[in-house]
């Protein structure tokens, strides 16, 4: 599952967050155009006029107008090299509104090592026309080794953009909880406690703080998955048809980090349906291409795998790589395999499958991992939803295929859940979650949490201590099966930088302050006794669980939630479509009121498709 590494949610801030900043931030760069001055913007496209203006402000009697659009992309830019330190975090705001009903995104656009322009989004609204949108404090950070780095304002159709009150500053640094019980201690005689961190949300010196008090062990949330490190032009200029060139230039940051404080690594992920780029697959690394054979595509598998450990040890001989996703996600609910197809088709289209037809690429995929990791790195396989029943099932058949042959030795579940859904403990009447842990264990494999975190809609008191409860549930299963499980991730630090930030996941608030969740997992821990609770059936359940209580997502009416209620959702955002009130409410799925891309990464992940991400 993606992580939206750079969206910053713009709403009320929850409770129980009581952490004030330690320093005052600094000002970098503002400007409310009042003095006639937009030297500083220049225009993305090089066919926009930029221009102070009086037809419109949000404050004073000036704006800055862009004009001359003839593509979505152009817009103004603001150059952040020389200004900026990358590795840090800052805060951009602005106030937009456009000549008419429009969505409006705010980005970066850098060039990386490899010589590939990147443009994370950091924020979207959509605007009526009429009023201005306020984007107010959006934190990012410059990633290392980057160059022509710039912040941008764009929207779709040519309409005119006006911007004002542009500026930008440093972030704001909180003290950390020192007082408060380390996660990592707290279990240290179960299991290690890990976190998932992206290059963005590792800038501020208060995660690095957190991650050093709290975990021991680090997943990086999107640099080493295949479309942040397969070098296309690199590749390239081999004139090879099967050996993919990588670089890790995109992981280095943190695997620095990990290197410098001695932090185990999970590697995440080798063989992927999702951000995988389609030219990976084509005949002559064209998007455009036909699609290879499977012997050249066996060739490509194992170059690439290879490459990829070959880079590790050579920039990372030190880190402790102990676990590495060797294939993620390659069943469906139902227990069948994924259909095949480009992500242009469909972002839930694996071009591994359109290729071998089925699940076969599954074993050497495993078997190459096997060849070229590191001495003593346990190979597992991750996915999502991993509790539905049929999906239990094909992922139990096909671990203990896999182990009888030697290639498998862990099943990674990545548990990303909510407080409704799905049933966590034995004390309900439907236990789907401790059933499939259960299950699993049965294999006699190592089993991984690895990306856990559990969303609430009510960020009330009694809401937060719901999350809270649901939480403990899970901390207890795990505890009763430590001897089956040997580490927990969290999928992200804070929940602001969570991909799932708007409904508030994580054990921690912006401020890094402790949530309900928190405590609910450390106290009382030492009561818990640890017992050995594996299981021999192999029995194939047929039961079903029950859908979430709510219409949210089904936005056409038919009873189903899927890709055509996310197309429509889309076509929504980027103003090609108007919704009644009805179908607003189905779309709504964040409960705040107003229908954006946090609807669409939601409704994404509710029918399996990859959230946006950086």
């Amino acid at each position: 599952i993606p992580t939206i590494s750079t969206t910053q949610f713009l709403g009320d801030s929850p409770a129980f967050s009581v952490n004030a900043a330690e320093e005052s931030t600094k000002l970098i760069y503002s400007t409310d155009f009042e003095d006639g001055d937009t030297s500083k913007f220049t225009g993305r496209g090089g066919v926009e006029v930029i221009s102070a203006t009086t037809e419109q402000a949000k404050s004073g009697s000036k704006s800055m107008k862009v004009t001359g659009r003839t593509k979505n992309w152009n817009g103004p830019q603001f150059l952040l090299d020389g200004i900026l330190t990358p590795g840090e975090q800052y805060t951009v705001s602005l106030s937009a509104k456009t000549s008419w009903y429009n969505n409006i995104t705010v980005s970066l656009e850098y060039t990386d090592s490899s010589g590939e322009r990147k443009y994370p989004t950091l924020a979207s609204a959509t605007c009526d026309g009429s009023g201005w949108c306020d984007f107010s404090n959006i934190k990012f950070s410059m990633p290392e080794d980057v160059t022509k780095v710039y912040v941008y304002v764009q929207c779709n159709d040519q309409a005119d953009i006006y911007v004002d009150d542009f500026e930008i500053r440093t972030a704001p640094v909180y003290s950390i909880e020192q007082d408060i019980t380390s996660l990592k201690d707290a279990y240290s005689k179960y299991f290690k406690i890990g976190t998932a961190v992206t290059t963005d949300e590792l800038a501020p010196k208060s995660t690095k703080d957190l991650i050093l008090k709290h975990f021991n062990s680090v997943t990086l949330g999107n640099e080493l998955k295949p479309d942040a490190i397969l070098d296309k032009n690199a590749t390239l200029a081999t004139g090879s048809e099967t050996n993919p060139q990588v670089n890790i230039a995109s992981a280095r940051s943190i695997l620095n980090f990990c290197r410098d404080n001695n932090i185990p690594v999970r590697g995440h992920v080798l063989v992927w349906h999702s951000q995988t780029p389609d030219w990976f697959f084509k005949e002559g690394y064209s998007e455009t291409g036909n699609w290879v054979t499977k012997e050249v595509m066996l060739q490509r598998m194992e170059n690439y795998i290879k490459n990829v450990m070959e880079a590790i040890e050579k920039e990372y001989p030190t880190v402790d790589f102990y676990a590495w996703d060797v294939v993620n996600e390659t069943w469906l609910d139902d227990g069948s395999p994924r259909k095949g197809g480009t992500q242009a088709e469909n972002p839930n289209y694996s071009g591994w499958l359109k290729i071998f037809g089925d699940n076969s690429f599954i074993e050497p995929a495993f078997e190459y991992a096997r060849k070229y990791a590191p001495k003593g790195c346990k190979l597992y396989y991750n996915d999502f939803n991993e509790y539905m029943p049929q999906k239990t099932d094909a992922i139990y058949n096909m671990a203990m295929e896999l182990k009888e042959k030697g290639l498998i030795d862990g099943i990674g579940m990545q548990s990303h859940l909510d407080v409704s859904f799905p049933k966590v403990s034995y004390a309900n009447n439907t236990p789907s979650y401790a059933k499939a842990l259960d299950k699993f264990a049965s294999t006699g494999l190592d089993i991984q949490i690895t990306e856990l975190d559990i969303t609430t809609s009510d960020i009330s008191e009694s809401g937060f201590e719901k999350q809270a409860q649901v939480y403990s549930d899970i901390m207890d299963l795990c505890v009763k099966y430590a001897d089956n499980i040997s580490s927990v991730v969290f999928w992200g630090t804070t929940d602001d930088k969570s991909w799932r930030s708007a409904k508030y996941p994580l054990l921690f608030n912006e401020d890094y302050t402790a949530k309900p969740a928190f405590y609910s997992i450390v106290d009382g821990l030492e009561s818990v006794t640890t017992t050995t609770t594996t299981t021999s059936t192999t029995t194939t359940t047929t039961t079903t669980e029950p859908s979430l209580p709510d219409i949210y997502g089904d936005i056409n009416g038919d009873h189903k939630v899927d890709s055509e209620d996310a197309l429509l959702l889309q076509k929504f955002i980027l103003g090609e479509i108007t919704f009644s009130k009805e179908e607003s409410k189905r779309a709504d799925l964040t409960e705040d009121g107003n229908i954006n891309v946090y609807d669409l990464s939601l409704l994404k992940h509710r029918i399996h498709l990859p959230a946006p991400r950086s």
